[in-house]
């Protein structure tokens, strides 16, 4: 076996940039305004904060831990701890990458394509029917899987383009620097886009949607699981990305600042975009006469049929082609934010295959999105976005918070809670103590385990979605089952390094703090 040396970050800069860069994604910016939209507006925002109380910075200091303490990728960190839940951390690095990734290229592929038709204004007067019939060209089933779109197909190749050639340049000289040129144009573009949408008429009238709670809204549990929900997913939680990104830091790094800052980071990103499509919200409903829960349908089409709706239509004064501007700036955002998020999704895997198997990243990096790029083809088919729907509610409402739930009680209950913060405590400037035991042991799992309860029940009352039931079992539990198969081979793999047998050096740490 070979004992390797971990690769480091350049600097702390580059470590919270990617950390907010894969919290960052295509669900800040389009997925948050709709579940704040169709949940009341400000009133989602008072559930949303205590869950990211509760569980977002909880479970995000548990995994920046993990992943510097145990240097290590996430099967890496979890077989230090009991090497039968190396598993675990390799079915989560499985279906992230050869799943969650697989649909997220299509997306960002259809953010390329939006792109292009902002200078065009391609989807024209009825965006709806453009964007299903024309662009998607939806069947009618999910079965019904048609022909491919080449369109379609070649953004998503031009997406695993871009990751191979960031990620095969490695740590340094790959992620950090794309982190550190895409986050700050990220943040400029959003803030251009929040500035031009609260000067169009009708703007405070959706931020007061946002801002001013309907109470009686906090008394529905769907808007507590939903913005629980909301946090666990938009942080990254149970993907396995924090770990990996957190195990390429040195020592004595601020293990809860850097957690509290992605997580800070994150939300205001959120609430940035929450601010700007409330704001067109405003618009539209002031422009068509009606009242704001009435002027656009919620639910993720929001993107791309409402908004290109409401560019078509936008007041732009004397600004020369205002509306191409606009348009353009609003898919740029959402396709950067896409492809830092995506970026973290890829290397999660390929650093537990380092990690184990001293593979060099460059072949490794080619392979895997090669593979990526082939899997990727059913949801550019005519079923594409069935398939996508399917398999995204399977992997988020059951893969991840299942993730989530046994990686709180591989680290807070058998690693053990107080062993586990002393360590943490010791490595940053803000203390946690016993708040996070009491959270990590008690109320996060709890948490979890109420989500995933009730999304199984909703889902076994009623199949997701209106789908056939054979569509739910073959689609989403199929891709589920395969992911698992895959990841036991992977587990079952001889190792091919030292890591797993060198010595843990928070192991070495404990007797000194505990005394």
């Amino acid at each position: 076996m070979e004992n390797l040396k971990r690769v480091h970050w350049k600097s702390k800069l580059g470590f919270l940039l990617a950390a907010i860069g894969s919290a960052v994604g295509l669900g800040n910016i389009w997925r948050f305004p709709y579940v704040a939209y169709k949940n009341g507006g400000g009133a989602f925002l008072i559930p949303y904060l205590i869950a990211l109380l509760l569980v977002g910075i909880p479970l995000l200091v548990l995994e920046h831990g993990l992943g510097q303490l145990k240097k290590g990728s996430a099967p890496l960190a979890f077989g230090k701890i009991r090497r039968g839940w190396e598993y675990l951390g390799w079915w989560v690095s499985v279906f992230i990458c050869f799943g969650l990734m697989l649909y997220y290229s299509a997306v960002l592929s259809w953010c390329v394509h939006y792109f292009g038709f902002s200078f065009s204004g391609a989807w024209g007067e009825n965006t709806q029917a453009f964007f299903f019939q024309d662009f998607l060209q939806l069947s009618e089933s999910p079965f019904d899987i048609g022909s491919i779109n080449w369109s379609i197909f070649a953004g998503i190749a031009v997406v695993w383009f871009v990751n191979w050639l960031v990620i095969s340049r490695g740590i340094r000289k790959g992620i950090e620097i794309a982190n550190k040129i895409g986050m700050p144009l990220l943040f400029a573009t959003l803030l251009l886009l929040l500035v031009w949408s609260l000067l169009l008429p009708g703007a405070s009238t959706g931020v007061a949607a946002l801002v001013v709670p309907n109470l009686s809204k906090l008394l529905s549990p769907s808007v507590w699981h939903d913005a629980f929900g909301q946090i666990f997913f938009t942080l990254s939680l149970g993907s396995g990305v924090m770990i990996v990104f957190a195990s390429y830091l040195p020592d004595r790094k601020n293990l809860t600042g850097n957690a509290i800052k992605t997580a800070a980071a994150n939300s205001t990103v959120e609430l940035i975009a929450g601010f700007a499509v409330f704001a067109i919200i405003g618009y539209i409903a002031t422009n068509a006469g009606k009242p704001i829960d009435q002027a656009v349908q919620s639910g993720p089409g929001l993107a791309f049929v409402v908004y290109p709706q409401a560019i078509s239509h936008l007041p732009f004064g004397n600004v020369p082609f205002g509306n191409v501007l606009f348009g353009a700036l609003f898919f740029f955002t959402l396709l950067l934010a896409g492809l830092t998020s995506s970026i973290s999704i890829i290397e999660t895997f390929i650093s537990a295959a380092i990690d184990k198997f001293n593979w060099k990243r460059k072949p490794l990096v080619t392979v895997v999105c090669l593979v990526g790029f082939a899997g990727s083809a059913i949801f550019a088919t005519n079923a594409g976005l069935y398939w996508l729907d399917i398999i995204d509610h399977m992997l988020t409402n059951m893969g991840l918070l299942l993730v989530g739930f046994f990686e709180i009680i591989l680290v807070a209950w058998i690693f053990g809670a107080k062993r586990f913060i002393a360590l943490i405590d010791r490595e940053s400037n803000l203390k946690l103590g016993k708040f996070w035991i009491v959270t990590a042991k008690y109320i996060t799992p709890l948490v979890l385990i109420a989500l995933f309860v009730i999304s199984a029940r909703q889902d076994f009352i009623t199949p997701y979605g209106g789908y056939p039931w054979e569509a739910i079992i073959v689609i989403g539990f199929g891709w589920l089952a395969a992911t698992l198969i895959v990841a036991k081979a992977f587990s079952e793999a001889k190792w091919k390094t030292d890591h797993l047998e060198q010595e843990d050096t928070s192991e070495a740490l404990i007797v000194e703090v505990m005394e």
